[in-house]
């Protein structure tokens, strides 16, 4: 496990099965730079690899959850060359919201404010968000004159429909946290002062379940987005093969025979 890194931009902490990362400027509205992105995505490395670590949630202080990249340390304008724009969003942005989707352990968004342009991608591609009620969901490349990145694109249309993603990416409206639980790109929302304790709720939940079970069924879903019908068929028989093999699925079914709570370990 990473140490805890109290006092960086990116702050980490590890309690009960849980990764705790969050995002620590503030004053710039938790824009991320290039270095933050980097440590975001080796503590989701890290988490993938760590068999005591079963559950992550990624938060922020400040008001902000994220207001998008602080694109500080990108090439100049005057000295880009042709494949320099399409090489950074490939190695900064699409890696960063990769990170999350292949990330092998369950990953909750607490969103305490504004999400705005990668901010509110990198929330939307975690497996649950929960937002406190002052939040609001940003697309705002088009208020840029920008084509949305950071898989915006493939995100919103899966969760939305293509009509309602067209919807928020063509006028970039913020949208208020009551409303993203209704269209569905939310789970919960609560009272600003309940967040915390809302989120380490569910993750400890999840750090106490099938660990192995929950990395499959992530693949699954996500890639059910994306094949036709026998594809995903093969997909699930084929997790269930591997999943029989876990310690915590073995527990599953023996706990379920005794008539016990099952004692998942994460193997």
């Amino acid at each position: 496990m990473p140490p805890e890194t109290p006092s960086d931009e990116i702050r980490y902490r590890f309690e009960n099965g849980v990764s705790w990362i969050t995002l620590n400027r503030p004053d710039a509205m938790n824009a991320l730079t290039w270095d933050q992105r980097d440590r975001v995505i080796a503590l989701l490395a890290d988490a993938s690899a760590d068999p005591a670590v079963r559950a992550v949630v990624l938060t922020a202080t400040g008001k902000g959850f994220c207001a998008g990249a602080d694109l500080r340390g990108a090439p100049a304008t005057a000295d880009r060359v042709a494949g320099d724009v399409a090489r950074m969003i490939r190695l900064g942005a699409q890696r960063l919201i990769t990170a999350v989707l292949d990330c092998e352990k369950p990953v909750i968004a607490a969103v305490n404010g504004t999400a705005a342009g990668i901010g509110a991608h990198l929330a939307l591609a975690c497996d649950l968000v929960i937002a406190a009620e002052p939040a609001r969901f940003i697309e705002v490349f088009v208020r840029r004159g920008l084509v949305p990145d950071g898989a915006g694109a493939y995100l919103l249309p899966r969760l939305l429909g293509p009509q309602k993603a067209k919807e928020l990416m063509f006028f970039g409206d913020a949208v208020p946290a009551a409303e993203a639980a209704r269209l569905g790109l939310v789970n919960k929302v609560v009272p600003a002062d309940e967040l915390e304790a809302a989120a380490r709720d569910w993750a400890e939940r999840l750090a106490q379940g099938p660990t192995r079970a929950l990395a499959l069924t992530k693949q699954l879903v996500n890639a059910s987005l994306d094949g036709d019908r026998a594809t995903a068929l093969a997909a699930e028989a084929t997790a269930q093969e591997l999943n029989m093999t876990t310690a915590d699925a073995n527990e599953g079914v023996t706990s379920f025979v005794e008539r016990r709570t099952p004692k998942y370990l994460g193997r």
